[in-house]
C-alpha cells in the first residue's frame, strides 16, 4: 500500500482534525502518500483531491469541527455514485481509504468496500458515542464537557430565582451526553431514550426534591426522549403541576463545536495512527477503536448494528445522587 485517502463524513465533533492529522503523519511516516478528500463522499464523487504533507497537518490538532469539510451526499446513497467514487480513487492511485464519521458515514464505506472490494477502515468520530466497539467515540468527551459548563451557567440562574430548568441536549437514539453530563451536573433527573421515565415519574422526583427542600431543580432531556424534546416535556409537566416556574434551554449545535479535550485529542492521535497501520496490515471494512484502554478493531457491520448500551450502574447512581 502506497497511497491512501481520508475523508470526514457527517456531523463534525471536536477531535477530527486530530484524527486527520495522525492518519496524515503515520502515513508519511511509512513513506506512504496520502490525499485528503474534501466535502466527504461528495468529494469522492467529485474528484475534490489533494496531497497532504506533514506540515498540512500543522496547528491543527487542537481545532474543532474538520479541516476536510463535511457534506450530505444523495448521490453516494446509490450503486451508481458509490462506483464513481471507486473509479476516482482507482484513478488517483489511492489503494486504501480512512473515514472518519459516525453511523451512515460506516454504512456508505461498507458498501463501497463489499461492491468494490476497495479497502475501506473507519474510525468512529460522533459526538453521541453510540458506535459498537470504542469505549468512547472521538467528540463525546469534548461534548459532554461543552454541556457541563453551560449547564453549571444555567444553574446560577435557577438558584437565583428558585426556577425548574430542563435542558435539552443532543442524544437523537442514544442518552450517553444526557446520561454522563446529569451525574456530572447534579441533574434532578435525566429523560433519555433507553430509560424510559415517564412524565408521571418525573413529577413524582420534582415533588421528592420540593419536599427535601430543593429550591431549583435541572432535568437534562436528551432530544429523542419518547416523551418528546424539552419544550414537550415541559408543557407535560405543566400540564399535571401548576407548582413550578419552568424555563427550556436548547443547547443544540454548541455541544458539537470548540476545540477537543485532551482525551479527545488523544484517542483521535492513537485512532489515526491504527487506522493506517491497520490498512497496511491488509484490514478491511473494520472501525478502529479503543476497548478497555487498547486498540481494536471492529467490523463495520458489528459497529453499526450492534447498539451501545448506558451504563446500568451510571443510571443507578444518577438517581441515587439526584435526591
Amino acid at each position: 500500500m502506497k497511497k491512501i485517502a481520508v475523508l470526514t463524513s457527517g456531523g463534525d465533533a471536536p477531535g477530527m482534525n486530530a484524527a486527520i492529522r495522525a492518519v496524515v503523519r503515520t502515513s508519511v511516516f511509512h513513506d506512504m502518500e496520502v490525499v485528503g478528500v474534501f466535502q466527504g463522499y461528495q468529494g469522492l464523487i467529485d474528484g475534490d483531491f489533494k496531497r497532504l504533507h506533514v506540515r498540512s497537518v500543522a496547528k491543527i490538532l487542537g481545532r474543532g469541527g474538520t479541516i476536510l469539510k463535511s457534506a450530505r451526499c444523495q448521490e453516494f446513497l446509490s450503486p451508481e455514485g458509490r462506483k464513481r467514487a471507486h473509479v476516482n480513487l482507482v484513478k488517483a492511485g489511492v489503494d486504501g481509504l480512512v473515514v472518519i464519521g459516525g453511523n451512515g458515514t460506516f454504512k456508505g464505506a461498507m458498501k463501497l468496500s463489499r461492491e468494490t472490494g476497495f479497502p475501506v477502515v473507519g474510525l468512529p468520530g460522533t459526538i453521541d458515542n453510540d458506535l459498537c466497539g470504542s469505549d468512547c467515540t472521538i467528540g463525546f468527551d469534548t461534548a459532554i464537557n461543552t454541556v457541563i459548563d453551560a449547564v453549571d451557567k444555567i444553574r446560577d440562574t435557577a438558584d437565583s430565582h428558585n426556577r425548574l430548568f430542563f435542558v435539552e441536549v443532543m442524544g437523537r437514539d442514544s442518552g450517553f451526553i444526557a446520561l454522563k453530563a446529569g451525574i456530572a451536573t447534579g441533574a434532578v433527573a435525566v429523560m433519555t431514550p433507553e430509560l424510559g421515565i415517564g412524565i408521571d415519574d418525573l413529577v413524582a422526583v420534582l415533588q421528592a426534591g420540593e419536599q427535601s427542600n430543593k429550591t431549583s431543580s435541572i432535568v437534562l432531556v436528551a432530544e429523542g426522549d419518547p416523551n418528546g424534546g424539552a419544550y414537550e416535556i415541559a408543557k407535560k409537566v405543566k400540564e399535571k403541576t401548576q407548582r413550578y416556574e419552568t424555563r427550556i434551554t436548547v443547547l443544540g449545535h454548541l455541544q458539537r463545536g470548540g476545540a477537543p479535550t485532551c482525551s479527545d485529542r488523544v484517542l483521535a492521535s492513537r485512532l489515526g495512527v491504527a487506522a493506517v497501520e491497520a490498512l497496511r496490515s491488509g484490514h478491511s471494512e473494520v472501525m478502529a477503536g479503543i476497548v478497555n484502554d487498547r486498540v481494536a478493531l471492529t467490523s463495520l457491520e458489528t459497529a453499526i448494528e450492534t447498539k451501545s448500551t448506558i451504563n446500568d450502574d451510571e443510571v443507578r447512581i444518577a438517581r441515587i445522587l439526584s435526591i
